[in-house]
């Protein structure tokens, strides 16, 4: 497996921080890949070593998938689990349960650990988090200490700064969205006569008092309104609704099956089952709008979603973001055929959007440097080192001043993005095969990807030894190359990755020559890897139109 090489400047920051700080903190938004990146770091750290090293998750899920990518990412280095079934520290990285681990009983047989992780390290200030911490470092007072999340900004307030003294790298949203790993959100701050009430809606420990916004918002007039405007801006789109109150979902949820829109409620106090049954319903698209309170908030994706309904104020910028996160996911062909989404549509009914502004969390887009060391600075509050774009500092939340007015609503949902130019910063070399972009191809050792563009949409299509070519994705341009080159990446390694290598300059071989058209011997610019990419859009052709002709005849859910 190959990281994609903003994935790298993350690995390579994250070391280096921790070479000479011994801890450090890495943000990464959703689509960053962050398993995998915390599992390049960890590799690194241990590969060759004796070293041990231990992942923590608060989830069995999480768990599971950090062991799997881990296993991707570093096939050689041996593994094993910490949870509620199993107790083993017999791998050289453990992956554990942190309420599990925490446990007085469990850490006596903790071995002394060289690199102790933590996913989703916004938990790493808890009491739980901190025995573990705690107890690593008194094994091992040179332990390292590395921590990944996209919301270090805690609810509470509570700054990571007792464990982390410095962020060592942070990928914005802006650059996902700008490299076809999200959708762009269009939001629309919509007042159906309420905001100025909600204005004066009284804060308490962790958020405005929801039983103050529900006598608000809970209202009928003001769900006809809503649905109203759902019905104009996002009819058609799978949705999903934050609310007050359960009772103040169930009424949303009502409200959308009498006017005729399929609708559900999750809520906390559903059982187990009815809650997994109602979310398999929306995710066979059974279900179009599903209404909930705080349930879906964190750790749940459906990707399809593009549309994210606000009708509860956040006090807190990181639940906004999580709220909103919920549907900026793109879109996998293979696992919702017929499905394109080119964007999501936020409907914020709240004063969210009026509050935080842009869902850059602490970053200005303008003061990033592509590659190399990113600047940094000193927080005058905490005298933590930060990136030097930091607008917010993710350890104690100082805020810099900033020219942006975060109250303008003609400027919420727009980002200013840097240019990223996918095809130059990919691993590998793609081939405009047409001169055009019509038909774009890349290949590796074991594996190619194309897109290509047909009757005002582009198609992603890939294939590798012993796999099945694969529809990869289908909408925007952007979006389809992002998907063929995750595909290589995912397929292929350093070692294929033959971008820069001088021998694919060289003419193409006999060999190549006799399968390519006759004309091509007089084109004496054609390269050795051009010729590989031709030869692979040949032999590949009727599984590329098999896997177009698929997608063009399902029945398209335009989510646009």
């Amino acid at each position: 497996m190959l990281l994609r090489p903003r994935q790298k400047i993350f690995v390579e920051r994250s070391l280096s921080a921790l070479n000479t700080r011994r801890n450090t903190l890495g943000v990464a938004p959703t689509a960053a890949g962050k398993t995998i990146m915390l599992s390049a770091v960890a590799g690194e750290v241990v590969r060759g070593t004796e070293a041990k090293a231990c992942v923590l998750a608060h989830r069995d899920e999480l768990t599971d998938q950090n062991r799997t990518k881990f296993g991707r990412v570093n096939p050689g280095v041996t593994t094993s689990v910490v949870d509620a079934n199993a107790k083993s520290w017999d791998g050289q990285v453990t992956f554990a349960m942190a309420p599990t681990l925490s446990r007085a009983s469990n850490l006596v047989d903790m071995p002394a650990l060289d690199l102790l992780v933590i996913d989703e390290a916004h938990h790493a200030v808890a009491d739980s988090y901190r025995r573990i911490i705690d107890h690593t470092l008194q094994r091992n007072p040179s332990a390292k200490i590395f921590g990944v999340t996209a919301t270090p900004n805690r609810g509470d307030k509570q700054g990571l700064r007792e464990v982390f003294d410095n962020v060592a790298d942070q990928i914005r949203i802006a650059e996902l969205i700008a490299s076809g790993h999200l959708v762009p959100p269009r939001t629309f701050v919509i007042d159906v006569g309420v905001q100025d009430a909600l204005k004066k809606v009284r804060r308490v420990a962790a958020d405005f008092d929801m039983g103050e916004v529900d006598a608000i918002m809970n209202k009928s007039p003001v769900t006809d309104a809503v649905i109203a405007n759902w019905k104009e801006k996002a009819a058609g789109r799978q949705t999903v609704v934050f609310c007050s109150t359960v009772d103040h979902a169930r009424n949303v949820a009502d409200a959308f099956k009498a006017a005729g829109v399929s609708a559900a409620l999750v809520h906390g106090e559903m059982g187990d089952a009815d809650r997994k049954a109602t979310l398999a319903a929306y995710d066979k698209g059974e279900i179009q709008v599903i209404a909930n309170v705080a349930v879906l908030t964190e750790g749940w994706d459906h990707p399809p979603t593009s549309c994210v309904v606000l009708l509860r104020p956040s006090s807190y910028k990181s639940t906004m973001i999580q709220m909103v996160g919920r549907g900026l996911r793109t879109v996998n062909a293979e696992e919702y055929p017929g499905v394109i989404k080119t964007d999501c549509v936020i409907l914020d009914f709240g004063t969210s959007s009026l509050i935080h502004g842009s869902l850059e969390q602490d970053v200005d887009l303008d003061g990033r440097q592509a590659t190399g060391e990113a600047p940094t600075k000193c927080c005058p509050s905490c005298e933590a080192e930060v990136p030097a774009a930091v607008m917010e500092c993710p350890l104690c939340g100082h805020v810099w001043e900033s020219e942006r007015d975060a109250g303008d609503p003609e400027a919420l949902g727009h980002f200013v993005m840097t240019e990223i130019d996918l095809l130059a910063r990919s691993s590998f070399a793609w081939v405009d095969i047409n001169g055009d972009g019509s038909v774009m191809m890349a290949a590796g050792f074991t594996a190619w990807a194309g897109v290509f563009h047909e009757d005002g949409r582009c198609y992603a299509v890939g294939g590798a030894r012993n796999k099945p070519s694969a529809l990869l994705g289908v909408g925007e341009s952007i979006v389809c190359l992002a998907a063929a080159d995750d595909w290589l990446n995912n397929n292929e390694t350093d070692e294929s990755a033959h971008k820069t290598k001088a021998w694919l300059r060289q003419p193409p071989t006999e060999r190549q020559f006799a399968f390519l058209p006759p004309t091509c011997r007089m084109d004496y610019s054609l390269t050795r890897y051009q010729a590989s990419a031709m030869l692979s859009l040949k032999f590949n052709l009727a599984a590329i139109r098999a896997r177009i002709s698929e997608a063009k005849g399902a029945r398209f859910a335009v989510a646009a």
